[in-house]
């Protein structure tokens, strides 16, 4: 960003789940009356998650591996249908799901399962973050089996429960609602 080289390609970084949580509890603590505390407080988790994230692997492979991650990539980001599953998702990218596998792990770290799961659990926290009050709506909505599933997910991505995660985003919020 701020080097003499200029970046080619679509560089991207991944943000997982509880950097993305982190951010915004720090966002959520700017809002609060004990604005010092609170923000320091953020901000220290905010490093943590950071420090814990950057120890990931980076891109890496060969340029056709990198291709099919990004193609993958924006499938799921998008909403694509053929997002849905491994076997899906292979086929229209025209690579075998084990080779969509290999690349995925080799490339960004982690499956294409935990890296779907990732981007749901940010929608997830989007739409706690927007006020959404039903957990069967959210898990119906975003694709999961059931609540619990979403829950389980959830949990952990993020190390809190869906209803915890509403308590963090909205510090305000009377318990119980």
């Amino acid at each position: 960003m701020a080097g003499e080289r200029p970046i080619t390609g679509r560089p991207f970084v991944y943000v997982g789940a509880r950097v993305d949580l982190a951010h915004r509890r720090l966002l959520a603590a700017t809002r609060t009356g004990d604005v010092e505390y609170a923000v320091a407080e953020g901000v220290g988790e905010l490093l943590r998650a950071t420090d814990e994230h950057r120890h990931r692997p980076s891109l890496r492979g060969a340029r056709a591996d990198r291709s099919v991650v990004a193609e993958a990539r924006d499938a799921i980001i998008g909403g694509d249908p053929a997002a849905e599953s491994l076997a899906s998702l292979a086929v229209s990218l025209h690579v075998s799901p084990g080779l969509l596998s290999r690349y995925f792990s080799r490339v960004l770290g982690m499956s294409v399962t935990r890296y779907r799961n990732s981007v749901r659990v940010g929608h997830v926290l989007d739409r706690l973050a927007d006020g959404e009050e039903s957990l069967a709506t959210l898990s119906s909505d975003l694709g999961f089996a059931d609540q619990a599933h979403l829950c389980r997910t959830v949990r952990t991505h993020l190390g809190y429960t869906p209803s915890a995660v509403r308590r963090i985003l909205d510090p305000n919020r009377r318990p119980g609602r």
